[in-house]
């Protein structure tokens, strides 16, 4: 009885939400970015670039992470998650699209940028490997959408392609992954000190690529509980001390770099800026100290508690960086209206709903379950949650 009353809870959570969304959306596109935002000249860039965009980005770098993991780098083991981050991936893109068409002032223009080039513009190049990218996801996600046809000569010559699209992929991603922080290069007088760095390029691309990991293990532990699947958590126990690494190196270059260039005295200003700063490097730092632990990674409620921490903690820093750390010289406030974030909150249900559809139509799974037939009980096969609870036991 309550499993059924929380599915019909969260049906009905989920129509409210669409609900909203189209009345914002109606607002935004009939009423214009005046009636609908609380940007202005002063603060042109609000959630809509900031989450939708810089976040959606780094949120989906899945994608890339684990198929160069498993198709480059030939680490099989991972092999079992590579269809959903992919899936996960093309979709955060397509949303992100969505999400751009809404902060455009003439968002029937998107196309403009494909014919009317400026190769100086760090904006042209954002847009040409996010375009690309999406169509290489497309690709790489094909061979689902064909193994469910049963066409399998199509299936054989997409196989055939696999790793050159990767390999693309994977390019294309470096790229726009770190020219998202370039983009914030050309205001050093405008973007704070806590933010602002020569290395905003490298930083990006660095924890893009530990956001990938976390979202991964995010979307496994979801899709075991939605779908009624076993965890792999000993692939989830690599993952987190994969991050706990990445999310060190991370934090070792911000301070480093804070360091040398006497940005940390810039804490004792007053102003919000300093508690944000702290916020976000706590959300990361918590989950780092807790998956170095051993203790911590034999806890499956404790890794997810943590993953969202980290996630938590990316979104907070991306924020910062197109938002908080502009406000003081921009002379403003900027807070979203209800409208904005209801268009946010509109398409982060939208791709959760679809990636359940996908989910449930295509064999977005199936080739974790041939693996692990595949692969003897023994070191090379990976452990699930329910093993794990039994060995602990």
């Amino acid at each position: 009885m309550m499993e059924l009353a929380r599915k019909y809870f969260w049906r009905a959570l989920f129509v409210v939400i669409m609900a909203v969304g189209a009345y914002a959306t109606f607002l935004r596109f009939w009423g214009g970015l005046g009636a609908s935002t609380n940007l202005s000249d002063q603060f042109p860039w609000g959630i809509w670039i900031g989450f939708d965009v810089l976040c959606g980005v780094g949120l989906a770098a899945g994608g890339f992470t684990l198929a160069a993991t498993v198709h480059i780098f030939n680490i099989r083991s991972y092999r079992p998650v590579v269809r959903p981050a992919i899936l996960t991936a093309f979709l955060g893109y397509l949303l992100v699209v969505v999400a751009l068409m809404y902060d455009l002032g003439h968002p029937y223009r998107i196309w403009h940028p494909i014919i009317m080039w400026n190769p100086r513009s760090v904006m042209f190049e954002v847009g040409w490997c996010v375009t690309l990218y999406t169509t290489v996801l497309f690709l790489e996600f094909l061979p689902v959408v064909l193994e469910k046809l049963k066409w399998r000569t199509a299936l054989k010559v997409m196989k055939a392609v696999t790793l050159p699209i990767i390999i693309a992929g994977v390019i294309l991603s470096t790229l726009h992954q770190s020219s998202l922080g370039s983009l914030f290069l050309i205001m050093p007088n405008r973007l704070h000190p806590l933010w602002w760095t020569p290395l905003l390029p490298v930083l990006f691309f660095l924890s893009a690529v530990a956001t990938g990991l976390a979202m991964t293990i995010f979307e496994s532990w979801h899709s075991s509980k939605a779908f009624g699947r076993q965890l792999e958590y000993g692939l989830v126990c690599r993952m987190t001390r994969v991050l706990a690494v990445l999310t060190a190196v991370y934090l070792t270059m911000r301070f480093l770099d804070l360091s040398h260039r006497g940005a940390l005295a810039s804490l004792n200003q007053p102003g919000i800026e300093r508690w944000m700063f702290g916020l976000e490097i706590v959300l990361m730092a918590v989950p780092m100290l807790m998956f170095f632990r051993e203790k911590t990674r034999q806890h499956p409620l404790a890794v997810y508690l943590g993953v969202v921490m980290w996630l938590l903690g990316f979104v907070t820093n991306r924020m910062n960086v197109s938002v908080t750390g502009l406000e003081r010289s921009a002379g403003v406030h900027y807070f979203p209206k209800w409208s904005e974030i209801a268009v946010t909150l509109a398409i982060i249900a939208a791709g959760f709903a679809i990636f359940r559809l996908a989910a449930h139509y295509l064999p977005v799974f199936e080739e974790e379950h041939e693996e692990e037939k595949a692969l003897p009980a023994g070191p090379g096969r990976v452990p699930t949650l329910e093993e794990v609870r039994v060995q602990g036991d």
